[in-house]
């Protein structure tokens, strides 16, 4: 019997300038989202490394969710492509070391998406509880 953790923990990646306060559109309007999530605020989308992905998963996270900037990215014009570039590079990293590649999703998320936020997080959060506790493979020698 496989008995699923009830309240997964999702690290959330947002930016500065455009998705954070997409984010806090969503407290303002007092739209309700999953509370087992943590932010961590970076200027740009672009600038998060596969490997701070893969530890969030690794130290005890269940699912990470980037919120980029996507077109809306004041720095950088491929900010999207940049960005989607590093979160396939993690699911590679992840799926290398049993990981579920799903455990990790990236949406674009503007100044004013509160409510496609609160959805987008609530999917993933089920998706979390149903995929359950992150089981890693162990390799044999």
């Amino acid at each position: 019997m496989v008995v699923k953790k009830s309240n997964p923990q999702i690290l959330i990646f947002t930016t500065n300038i455009i998705s954070d306060p997409g984010v806090c559109s969503a407290g303002l309007m007092h739209l309700s989202y999953p509370a087992q999530t943590t932010i961590i605020r970076v200027p740009c989308s672009s600038m998060i490394r596969p490997e701070w992905i893969v530890l969030a998963l690794e130290s005890g996270f269940d699912g990470v969710f980037v919120a980029a900037d996507g077109t809306d990215c004041p720095y950088l014009t491929d900010c999207t492509d940049r960005t989607a570039k590093r979160v396939r590079e993690a699911q590679e990293l992840l799926s290398n070391r049993g990981i579920e590649p799903e455990r990790v999703k990236m949406a674009a998320i503007c100044s004013v998406c509160g409510e496609a936020f609160t959805r987008l997080i609530s999917d993933f959060y089920s998706r979390l509880i149903e995929l359950g506790p992150i089981k890693v493979r162990i390799h044999e020698k």
